[in-house]
C-alpha cells in the first residue's frame, strides 16, 4: 500500500494530511492537483 498526503501549501485545512506526515506515513506528499496523476501511475505499476 502506499500514502499520499496533501501538501500544506494546497491545503484548506491541513490538520489530516500534517499528522500523517508528522507520524512520517506518508509516502509522497504533493499538490492536489498531483494526486490523481500519481494514483494513476502507481496503477499502471502494479
Amino acid at each position: 500500500a502506499r500514502t499520499i498526503a496533501q501538501n500544506e501549501e494546497s491545503c484548506v485545512v491541513f490538520g489530516m494530511p500534517k499528522e500523517a506526515i508528522k507520524l512520517q506515513a506518508v509516502d509522497e506528499i504533493l499538490p492536489l492537483d498531483q494526486v490523481a496523476r500519481a494514483i494513476l501511475q502507481f496503477d499502471s505499476r502494479a
